[in-house]
């Protein structure tokens, strides 16, 4: 499909534009193909952000919608604690939790629904069962709710900061300190949409807490823990305070060869969900990244 910018369209933001141009679509939908090279304006690749301007040539190549539910698929799944009410997943580097952004297929989710059939409901027929979230390469435990009752009871204990969540991470440089807390708001970075920003000041509360476990010649391995959650909360962090976690080139570390970087999701503590008990989950450090300890001077 071709559209033609018109004098009044002038100084309008591609996506919110062609949004009013194919209006049975989201703008999220839309900023998808934008991303994925399906939206070329005046035959070149585009930002969403992109300003119009009058007699501008956009063509769009629209994609297939994602499924409406969940597909399973059989992919292997290490169960690290189970009960009526939920499941703790460890969740390897490199699976996505759930379809988005072009990715419909092969996450986390496909697989669960293969293994546990059905699962709670809140967070719509794409996340059943997902009251949380762990980034593609970030490696760990992850929890899964098995109905509602105890999806809303975890979220309860999410949002109000009663679990604990501690990640183990590498960092470049050597942190003196042997404790420390990193307490500043992120915000998506207004340049950058696929990151994160600890620069700005109207950002949403975070607050992340450090202890050096070990010191090597160019590199500090920390025990990290998380009073918030925000997205890229532990990267952003401590990329923030010049100590970026190794291999994370989004947020300025160089790549490492096993094309992840040094984060893990190790523990959590929570409450069961009907009984009140506390219940904590281990995940141990995977063989890649203690390989990858191993070979550090």
């Amino acid at each position: 499909m071709t559209f033609l910018a018109a004098d009044s369209d002038s100084g309008r933001r591609l996506d919110h534009w062609l949004q009013r141009q194919l209006p049975d679509y989201s703008r999220s939908r839309i900023q998808e193909w934008i991303k994925a090279g399906r939206v070329l304006l005046n035959g070149a690749a585009a930002r969403a952000s992109q300003s119009l301007r009058a007699g501008d040539s956009v063509e769009v190549e629209p994609a297939a919608p994602p499924p409406l539910s969940a597909v399973p698929e059989d992919i292997p799944l290490t169960v690290l604690y189970e009960d009526a009410d939920l499941v703790a997943i460890d969740k390897p580097a490199g699976m996505v939790v759930h379809a988005g952004a072009g990715v419909n297929s092969g996450t986390l989710v496909n697989a669960l629904v293969h293994r546990f059939g059905t699962l709670s409901g809140v967070g719509g027929e794409l996340r059943p069962g997902i009251v949380h979230r762990l980034d593609r390469f970030t490696s760990g435990v992850l929890l899964v709710a098995k109905h509602d009752a105890a999806h809303r009871r975890l979220a309860a204990q999410f949002s109000g900061r009663e679990i604990e969540k501690v990640y183990l991470a590498l960092v470049h440089g050597r942190i003196e300190a042997e404790t420390g807390r990193i307490d500043r708001p992120i915000a998506r970075d207004p340049i950058r949409r696929t990151r994160m920003t600890a620069r700005l000041a109207d950002g949403r509360a975070a607050w992340s807490e450090y202890r050096v476990l070990r010191r090597f010649e160019k590199f500090t391995f920390l025990e990290v823990l998380i009073g918030t959650g925000r997205t890229h909360q532990i990267r952003v962090h401590l990329s923030s305070i010049g100590h970026p976690v190794a291999g994370d080139t989004v947020y300025g570390a160089p790549r490492h060869a096993s094309g992840r970087y040094f984060l893990h999701a190790h523990r959590i503590r929570f409450h069961q969900p009907s009984t009140g008990e506390p219940v904590t989950v281990v995940s141990p450090l995977p063989a890649d990244l203690a390989s990858w300890l191993a070979g550090l001077p």
